[in-house]
């Protein structure tokens, strides 16, 4: 599968965006897609995820009430609303795909990453 995301951009503390990620390729094999991050100096971290069949959204703590993932799976995309962005939020976001049985697995497959900067 090749997932291509795009969305990112130049934004000021409190803005929203929406990022978007268009996936080719089968969906029999997959289990979830969603988003990781990487702000400048830090680790790699996971955002959020959603279930391919079902539709269940999962997020790390510091973007529950901000962030919104969601999924289109007639059009093969995966989405992230990001609303009250923070400055801490500033990243290069990765689109991934899982198709093991869990989200705590890494992802299988890694699109290329969409620049978010968000300033204060």
């Amino acid at each position: 599968v090749q997932l291509q995301a795009s969305g990112g951009g130049l934004v000021q503390t409190g803005d929203s965006l929406k990022l978007s990620c268009a996936a080719t390729g089968g969906t029999f094999s997959r289990y979830a897609m969603g988003w990781f991050r990487r702000a400048p100096g830090k680790e790699r971290e996971f955002v959020a995820a959603i279930t391919w069949k079902g539709g269940t959204p999962y997020y790390v703590n510091s973007v529950k009430d901000r962030f919104t993932v969601s999924r289109d799976s007639a059009k093969n995309m995966v989405y992230l609303q990001m609303n009250g962005l923070e400055p801490g939020d500033t990243a290069v976001y990765y689109c991934v795909e899982w198709t093991g049985m869990s989200t705590a697995l890494p992802p299988n497959s890694w699109g290329q990453g969409t620049l978010v900067t968000v300033s204060s």
